[in-house]
């Protein structure tokens, strides 16, 4: 028996699932643009919050205030918190893709964020709550380890230079250790201050979260632009170019970034997407890094080195899903 569907409602479907991949294409082209636009870390992440900041602010005065989101002391100080902390994961990240590229940065970060943010949902918030689950979410893990690990392996082949290169990774590694760590608080704690009273339910689960989330982005965008400030000055010591014109080149880099963020949102509350789905979908830009990195700003591979990533990039992208599923293993 054939069921016949609504042309209509397969075109709201598909327009859907489009915005759905909105974040994946952007964030994913995060390190594509911030490359292209050039400049140091520290003026990578400087500007990529002063765009941020503009994506923030429209999103509190053209939503978050219209539809009288709570604006609360609650929300500035996990807005403000989860700010600061994502400009260290930012900063972190620049950093490492000055000394891995994109094609190598990209992925392990994505794959260290998959990893963290999974153990933290599961020991911390507590939301793996079956054996099942852990199960599942465990040798999910796993495939996104090996498929790291694969993505990360050199050519035996190509031995010139093998000290400073492995010089270089081991630098690149322990920014990227930082960064995951920034990413990790960033993503856990309006949960976490949630689970432990601060954050009201009430509040989190009002218009299915949506409020929630987008209410903190304009008081977090003010907590990037504070941490990117003292990250620059004081640990970078980058005071005297902090204002010159790659910072303000990489603000395209933080409306990219801002993009993702908005579409991500609006994907969550579509009934016809939802969190899981949205969520799924947003690992996806694994690829786009990956592959732009290689093909879009030349950064060389062996054949070797390409069939493993290929296999590594199916396995954290398989893995991602999983644990974004994981609620279906209850």
């Amino acid at each position: 028996m054939l069921i016949k569907h609504d042309e209509g409602v397969l075109d709201i479907m598909n327009a859907a699932i489009l915005l759905a991949l909105v974040p994946a294409l952007a964030w994913g082209s995060v390190g594509l643009v911030n490359t292209k636009m050039g400049g140091s870390a520290g003026q990578q992440t400087l500007g990529m919050t002063f765009g941020a900041l503009l994506f923030g602010l429209a999103t509190m005065f053209f939503y978050v205030m219209p539809h009288h989101a709570y604006l609360g002391k609650e929300i500035w100080t996990v807005g403000v918190a989860s700010g600061l902390v994502w400009a260290v994961g930012t900063a972190g990240q620049f950093l490492a893709i000055k000394d891995l590229g994109v094609s190598l940065a990209i992925p392990l970060s994505t794959a260290g964020q998959i990893v963290t943010n999974a153990l933290m949902a599961a020991v911390v918030l507590g939301d793996w709550k079956t054996g099942k689950m852990w199960a599942i979410g465990v040798i999910s893990i796993i495939a996104v380890v090996i498929g790291a690990t694969l993505i990360s392996a050199r050519d035996k082949a190509l031995n010139s230079g093998i000290e400073s290169q492995a010089k270089s990774m081991t630098k690149g590694l322990v920014y990227l250790a930082i960064s995951t760590v920034g990413y990790m608080f960033y993503f856990v704690l309006p949960n976490f201050l949630n689970k432990i009273g601060y954050i009201s339910d009430t509040i989190k689960a009002k218009n299915n979260g949506v409020d929630y989330m987008t209410a903190i982005v304009g008081p977090q965008a003010i907590g990037q632009v504070i941490g990117a400030f003292l990250i620059v000055i004081f640990v970078l010591k980058e005071a005297d170019k902090m204002f010159n014109k790659p910072t303000w080149k990489n603000i395209l880099t933080g409306l990219v970034w801002g993009n993702g963020n908005i579409f991500m949102f609006i994907s969550a509350a579509n009934p016809a997407i939802g969190q899981t789905i949205a969520t799924t979908f947003s690992q996806l830009g694994i690829i786009v890094a990956t592959f732009g990195g290689i093909y879009l700003l030349g950064e060389k591979k062996s054949n070797y080195q390409m069939k493993l990533i290929i296999i590594g990039t199916i396995l954290v992208v398989v893995g991602a899903i999983i644990i974004g599923n994981i609620n279906q293993f209850a």
